[in-house]
């Protein structure tokens, strides 16, 4: 067949002469040289005259030869050769001139079959040669010599089949030719034409021709169809006369229609215009186009019909429906350009689709999936309602045994819809279009329902069909996935609410091309129908409630229409048909004002009586009740009537026909019905019902046949099952589609795959698990988990939290690690299960991929989690949490163990030994021999199955969870941290079992990971985090891991978050008051490790404590460290580097610094030398209060209260200095003494008022005085040594400070009380017996301290003899208590003169004498 373009394209005739290129512009330059072409034609010339004189019939039987010679076709052949050889014969037209010899010898009666056949051969022979010179009026010469073929009859059927053959070869070469368009839409039609009259001959010949013919013709669809894209749209749709099969009306101009070049002129292949154009009138012939291409498609079409008619068997439909497959695979989109041929494609083809595609042939199945896909891609938008259909009728019956299709047809049309399925748009499209539109079918919830169901093997092994619908699915779910990629954004679709009524039937879209509009419409449009089917349901079960609901979802008005309740029924699917018959039939005014309406809703022109009575009827059931009938058939009579006035001479001619009709089905189809009513009754019946006038016989001769054939069905079938597509049904159908909304094409982007996914995820994740769960093939597996990544990937980006939640849980089964207890050698089975191992991998795939959006799925991945740790297969660093590298590098340098190491004696012992929580441990231990229980040396098998598993486990990435969970949403991460703390279970204070407490600890070590790696979120996990916390410290009772893990984490959780979280300081740090409600036994076991947490938290945080709260917590943690031996000492570092910071040292914990320095001072635990420097800590402690009382008074703000502060805290230190100068040991209780006067002394910065210091001499002084008295005589010397060095430091303590204050204590109201005091004292003193006698050191101490005293009293003027009246006078009472002391005294300090001069009333200086 190709040999005519590659001779074509061998020569070059511009090399050898390129003069004939001037003269032959027809030839491109791609015919052979003029010899070679002369010498070419020659022979075929003389083959073909070499037949003729053998077997041409003549009339003279003598001289034979001769009469040969005179034939007009032998001469003409002799004249071709001649001609070939002439020099003077333009080389242009020869090619025209040597085919007419062969055409003649074609048309001849007088040729026998070989003559024809070898004419025919010597004609495809030089059309081959010479193709790209051929004009269009030689290659229609062409067509009409072969549809006029004549040869004798009585041919061998060898060589009769030889001449059909060549004549389709001449055809071909013709629709090949560069020129072929400008054979005109007439010879295209007879080539056509002739072709099919030679398959339709072929069907009693040999099978090559059969093969060959239709091969030829399907050729000649292709060759015709391929030139369609390149027809402009206007082309031929003004034609008024359609071209008929066997000739077309040539009086009929087409017209001439720009081309590509824009001239005006037909553009052959090779660039050159045709100038051959014209027949043989002179007529211009215009290029074939779409009047042909109807014309073909309408024969095709016929086909079918014809087939239908007779009933043939497979062979011919089958023949006709691939060419119509073929013409459209080739004219594609541009068919909707031609409206004829776009026509025929909505209407004869889909309707013979219809008809054929439920035929029991699987080749014709096949073929009608294969042209409705076809459709589907080229012209869906022009299909919308025949698209519906095909699916509901054809593939939804088809694809399910319940509805009598056969198990070849069941995996055809399977197989039909996993084709659609791979197309990207088109599970969208048949949702926006027909699932959101409230007049169509939820064809997507129906095929995506019938993938989902026929994925399920039930009570039978999977098999192909399974394996089908499970592609089907995971195409639709691939498709989806595609569409997220391709999204910038994720769409924002809010929630459709209808506040007010608006009639749900006039709502249109502004704008079906831009998805701004289009999307919330179809989204609005498709939750009215919900609620239209809720409306249903309702109404089934009780109409007056049915249309309340409506009425309060706005769907229906407050106050009820006729219109509104009439489109109710009309267009909502799911009706009671029954009830709505009742209804309509009801002679209530409203009810008939509703009947009139819903007649309203139906379009009944050009449609014939019995057609719009079938459809009227379909949409309820007519009652039982002949005045309801009436009721019924007058509205459907003045609704046809109003709308076909043409038919009758009035309305009640319709109704009176109707109710005929009627009848007449009544007797047809009636079983109870003996006697039928034939044709002649029933025109009978209809005399003079016209308005006195008979109704046309073929009219009533038509409706009765009509009736007869196909029952009028007035009990129409329930809900939304299967429906036959009946020829009224299609009628309608065609009409709908008029008026249907524009079709919605797909977009690349997810806008309602939201809405889509929301219904079939369920039965879709059920069907997939299903198969995955019956199959054991690893491509099938495979492509199960293709289709689980993508379902997470779907719900995951539309937020859809309850679906990732149902996926993990499916998958957490097929990981068989929930059940491993079952099996002797879990990691070996694990390893030899690859089923386990891909939902393992894809299991924690989509925990690391998706896991912001898994919520209570979360603890079936801990479930899998825990039990490879408890098989000793996590990685090393699964629970690795945010812990500074530095701080692990501090404690190796101390030599101390992490405080959340678990101690040895701790480990829990497993079933199955965990000597390494590595990765490689449990392969290794494989590898070991272990002498105390000896193993046998594992097989390859095993060590492969075990090699397996790990790198399953190292593909999981399991330490990523939790590592990267400060990336996690925050009710993802919500949900994980509970999921931890209720896989850890709720602690006991039983021991629990070695397992239960493994799983405890490593929960809780995930929970303080997670903490700690999102400590930007704290604020969301710390109550359960310190709930759970609690829950261990308050019910633990012995030291173990879990308790260690619980306080431990709790105080690193501190450390690291106090830095970045300072609103949540208190709270953290309140949380740390749980470590003092520990039991003994357990704070005794980790008092020291806890100490040095506390004491690394403080030097890392003490600027970020603020709260007196927050430090009382920290500082009476390590207070209660000062009589622990292991844990004193760093308790007593970490309180000095409070107090000797003056920058952590604050008004917030000074006061519990004091108390903690106390509680160290008086600690026996160690060396006294620390209780000095903690002594010391609390004296120069006193700097700090005077610095603050300067900057108090210095910024004037609430200053009185803060110095009131201040004085408080200088009485507390007082107070704690006292009670340690009672200290049984000598060198702290002198030393304490010291600082007591040290502190006493230094106040001149500290504003101290007069009240404050009484209240220091009443509490601390004289209080301090009397205990060490009550000391030294009542206790044992060997309790406290050298009390008399202490004694007499006590008195110097009270001179010393007296005489410094002195100035400040002369104003206070209680000054001689106050003085008093101390005379008093010194007096006690001075008598203290020491081992039974007077200490000497008191003796010579206390009157030279007095005396002193007395001096600066004197020299102040505040020790004078003066009058009193009414008591005894200081004066007096001084040298009472004085002359008890030394008699000394008072000679020592006033001589006699001076005395004297007292005596007699004299005052020297000074202010007046105070009175007691």
């Amino acid at each position: 067949m190709g040999r005519p373009r590659m001779l074509g394209g061998g020569i070059d005739p511009i090399a050898e002469e390129p003069h004939h290129h001037a003269r032959c512009p027809a030839d491109g330059g791609l015919g052979p040289d003029p010899a070679a072409l002369a010498c070419a034609i020659s022979a075929e010339a003389s083959a073909v005259l070499a037949v003729m004189r053998r077997g041409l019939r003549h009339p003279r039987a003598t001289a034979a030869d001769d009469a040969a010679a005179e034939h007009p076709l032998v001469a003409s052949l002799r004249a071709l050769r001649r001609l070939a050889f002439s020099p003077s014969s333009p080389s242009a037209a020869l090619p025209a001139a040597a085919l007419r010899p062969f055409l003649d010898a074609v048309r001849s009666e007088d040729a026998g079959a070989a003559v024809t056949s070898a004419s025919l051969a010597a004609l495809h022979e030089v059309m081959s040669l010479t193709g790209p010179a051929l004009p269009g009026a030689t290659l229609r010469e062409v067509v009409d010599a072969v549809f006029s073929c004549r040869f004798e009859a009585g041919a061998e059927p060898a060589a009769e089949e030889a001449v059909l053959m060549r004549m389709l070869q001449a055809l071909l070469a013709c629709l090949r030719a560069p020129a072929a368009p400008a054979l005109g839409d007439q010879h295209v039609c007879t080539a056509f034409n002739t072709c099919f009259r030679v398959v339709h001959q072929a069907a009693a010949k040999s099978e090559l021709l059969q093969r060959f013919s239709r091969h030829a013709m399907h050729e000649l669809i292709r060759c015709v169809f391929a030139r369609l894209p390149q027809i402009s749209s206007a082309h031929g749709v003004d034609a008024a006369v359609k071209p008929e099969m066997g000739g077309m009306d040539m009086n009929h101009p087409f017209g001439i229609r720009q081309m590509e070049n824009g001239n005006g002129s037909y553009v052959t292949e090779t660039g050159a215009s045709d100038e051959n154009s014209a027949d043989g009138n002179g007529l211009i012939v215009e290029p074939y186009g779409v009047p042909c291409m109807v014309e073909i498609f309408h024969f095709l079409c016929s086909l079918l019909n014809v087939v239908e008619q007779i009933g043939l068997d497979e062979d011919l439909p089958l023949f006709a429906l691939k060419l119509i497959n073929s013409a459209i695979e080739l004219g594609g989109s541009s068919i909707q350009k031609h409206p004829k041929l776009l026509s025929l494609v909505q209407d004869e083809l889909f309707r013979n689709l219809m008809q054929f595609g439920l035929s029991m042939s699987p080749l014709i199945l096949s073929i009608v999936c294969s042209i409705a896909l076809n459709l589907y891609h080229h012209l869906r938008t022009e299909l919308k309602l025949q698209l519906e259909a095909f699916f509901s009728c054809i593939i939804i019956r088809l694809a399910q045994p319940r509805f009598g299709a056969t198990y070849h047809q069941q995996e055809i049309a399977m197989e039909a819809l996993v084709d659609f399925c791979q197309q990207k748009n088109f599970m969208v499209e048949m949702y926006a279009n027909l699932d959101c539109d409230i007049t169509c079918r939820n064809v997507f919830e129906e095929l995506a329902n019938l993938l989902s169901k026929s994925a399920f093997p039930i009570n039978c092994p999977l098999s192909s069909m399974h394996i089908l619908a499970l592609e089907g699915l995971i195409a639709v779910i691939q498709g989806m996935a595609d569409r997220i990629g391709n999204a910038t954004s994720r769409p924002e679709l809010l929630p459709v609410e209808l506040d007010e009524y608006t009639p749900f039937w006039t709502v249109k879209c502004e704008n079906f091309s831009d998805p701004r509009h289009w999307v919330k419409f179809v989204r609005q449009r498709k939750y009215v129908k919900r609620r239209l089917m809720i409306g249903a349901d309702h109404f089934n079960r009780d109409p007056k409630k049915g249309l309340e609901f409506l009425q309060g979802t706005h769907l229906l008005p407050e106050k009820l229409d006729p219109q509104s309740v009439a489109c109710f029924f009309r267009y909502t699917a799911g009706l009671d048909k029954n009830l709505v018959g009742d209804f309509l039939g009801n002679h209530d005014e409203f009810c008939v004002q509703v009947l009139h309406e819903f007649a309203q809703t139906f379009d009944f022109q050009e449609m014939n009586l019995d057609t719009a009575l079938r459809l009227f009827l379909e949409t309820f059931r007519l009652p039982g009740e002949s005045q309801k009938i009436q009721r019924v058939l007058e509205a459907f009579s003045d609704r046809y009537y109003e709308q076909s006035p043409q038919s009758f001479a009035n309305k009640d001619t319709a109704l009176l026909l109707s109710y005929s009709i009627i009848m007449l089905n009544t007797d047809q189809h009636n079983m109870q019905v003996k006697k039928k009513m034939t044709e002649e009754d029933f025109i009978k019946n209809n005399r003079n019902i016209n308005e006195g006038s008979d109704l046309p016989r073929e009219m009533l001769s038509e409706l009765y046949h009509s009736i007869c054939r196909n029952e009028i069905k007035t009990t129409p079938e329930q809900g939304l099952g299967y429906f036959e597509m009946s020829p009224s049904r299609w009628i309608d159908l065609m009409r709908k589609s008029k008026s249907t909304s524009p079709y919605i094409v797909g977009d690349s982007q997810p806008f309602l795959d939201h809405d889509m996914f929301a219904v079939m995820s369920g039965p879709t994740i059920a069907a997939i698990a299903v198969v995955f769960d019956h199959s054991e093939h690893e491509e099938v597996l495979l492509t199960c988990v293709d289709g689980f990544l993508g379902v997470a990937k779907i719900s995951a980006f539309h937020h859809l939290e309850d679906v990732l939640d149902d996926l993990v849980v499916s998958l957490c089964k097929f990981t068989t690690l929930l059940n491993t207890s079952l099996v002797e050698e879990p990691v070996t089975a694990f390893g030899d299960d690859l089923k386990a191992r891909l939902a393992t991998e894809t299991l924690f795939t989509i925990a690391n991929r998706y896991g912001d959006y898994i919520r209570t799925g979360w603890r079936n991945v801990l479930d899998c989690i825990l039990r490879l740790h408890k098989l000793g297969l996590l990685p090393a660093r699964v629970a690795s949490d945010a812990a500074d590298d530095s701080e692990l590098s501090a404690e190796a340098v101390q030599g101390k163990a992490a405080p959340s190491a678990v101690p040895p004696s701790h480990i829990p012992v497993m079933g199955t030994p965990r000597k390494s929580s590595g990765l490689m441990g449990r392969f290794s231990q494989l590898l070991s021999l272990d002498s105390e229980e000896p193993r046998s040396q594992p097989t390859e098998q095993q060590l492969a199955a075990h090699q397996r598993t790990l790198q399953t486990i190292q593909k999981c990435r399991i330490d990523s969870i939790f590592t990267e969970s400060k990336f996690l949403q925050p009710d993802s991460l919500l949900q994980l941290a509970r999921a931890l703390i209720w896989a850890a279970g709720r602690p006991q204070k039983v021991a629990s079992s070695p397992d239960d407490e493994d799983t405890a600890v490593f929960c809780l070590e995930l929970l303080i990971a997670i903490t700690l790696n999102n400590r930007d979120r704290i604020v969301l996990l710390w109550q359960g985090v310190y709930e759970h916390i609690a829950n261990i410290v308050q019910s633990t009772v012995m030291p173990c891991a879990l308790v260690e893990k619980a306080i431990f984490g709790l105080l690193r959780i501190c450390k690291s978050l106090l830095p970045y979280k300072e609103n949540l300081a208190d709270e953290l740090l309140r949380s740390l008051q749980l470590v003092l409600k520990l039991d003994a036994r357990v704070a005794d076991a980790y008092c020291e490790n806890i100490t040095q947490e506390v004491a690394r938290l403080v030097k890392a945080n003490a600027a970020h404590i603020k709260s007196q709260m927050g430090w009382r917590t920290v500082i009476l943690l390590l207070s209660i460290t000062a009589r622990h031996p292991d844990a004193s000492e760093v308790g007593f570092e970490a309180i000095m580097f409070i107090m000797t910071e003056e920058a952590h040292l604050s008004l917030a914990n000074y006061g519990f610094c004091i108390e903690a320095s106390r509680q160290f001072a008086e600690s026996r635990v160690g060396l006294a030398d620390r209780s000095v420097r903690a002594l010391d800590l609390m004296s120069d402690s006193v700097r700090s209060l005077a610095m603050w009382s300067q900057e108090i008074k210095a910024t004037c703000e609430e200053g009185e209260k803060g110095l009131e502060a201040i004085r408080e805290m200088w009485l507390k230190l007082l107070q704690a200095l006292k009670k340690l100068s009672l200290d049984q040991r000598e060198e702290v209780r002198n030393h304490a003494l010291a600082s007591l006067q040290r502190c006493l002394t230094a106040t001149e910065e500290i504003c101290l008022q007069s009240a404050t210091w009484s209240h220091a001499f009443d509490l601390v002084i004289f209080s301090l005085l009397d205990d060490l008295l009550e000391i030294s005589q009542n206790h044992s010397q060997k309790d406290y040594r050298n009390m008399e060095g202490s004694l007499v430091l006590a008195m110097k303590l009270v001179a010393k400070v007296y005489l410094q204050l002195l100035p400040d204590l002369f104003g206070l109201s209680s000054f001689c009380k106050l003085w008093l005091g101390v005379l008093s004292r010194m007096e006690k003193y001075i008598k203290i017996k020491v081992r039974g006698k007077r200490s000497d050191k008191l003796q010579e101490v206390i009157p030279d301290l007095l005396k002193n005293i007395l001096l600066v009293m004197k020299n102040k003027g505040i020790l004078a003899k003066r009058s009193t009246i009414g008591g005894d006078s200081l004066w007096e009472l001084t040298w009472l208590h004085a002359n008890n002391i030394s008699t000394s005294l008072l000679p020592d300090v006033f001589p006699s003169q001076e005395y004297e001069q007292q005596s007699s009333g004299g005052s020297p200086r000074g202010p007046s004498p105070v009175e007691a």
